[in-house]
């Protein structure tokens, strides 16, 4: 896994863009929502990648009660810094996850963050009403 994978990954779900609101080092994947008042409104965000971090790092949404599991079984993943810390996991990518496990948390913090969006929102990235 690298820089390169981890934005490929992120932006291969409907609606994700990249962009960078806290400077170069900090890539921001959001999940792209509707205009309001023909303003264009920041989409929600689902990752964060340092750029130049060694070891590679993301920082991701979980689950609360996932979060907790996810850190007692692996210790690369800690609450994410600069962030919520009951709802963002930081996983650092020494190599001791494997890239489907990466994936995964991607996915599922894409997932929490397009179930939360309104009916609309969701709708136009292909979700039904419920689950994606």
């Amino acid at each position: 896994m690298d820089f390169d994978w981890l934005c490929a990954t992120c932006l291969s779900f409907p609606g994700a863009y990249e962009d960078y609101p806290f400077g170069p080092e900090t890539a921001v994947f959001r999940v792209r929502v509707r205009q309001q008042d023909r303003r264009p409104v920041p989409g929600k965000i689902f990752a964060l990648v340092g750029v130049d971090a060694d070891p590679l790092s993301i920082s991701l949404k979980c689950d609360p009660a996932l979060a907790v599991q996810l850190r007692a079984a692996h210790p690369e993943i800690t609450g994410a810094w600069h962030l919520n810390k009951r709802h963002w996991n930081g996983v650092r990518l020494d190599g001791s996850l494997s890239a489907g496990t990466v994936h995964d948390m991607i996915e599922d913090s894409y997932d929490l963050i397009v179930a939360s969006l309104p009916a609309a929102d969701r709708e136009g990235l292909g979700w039904s009403t419920g689950a994606p």
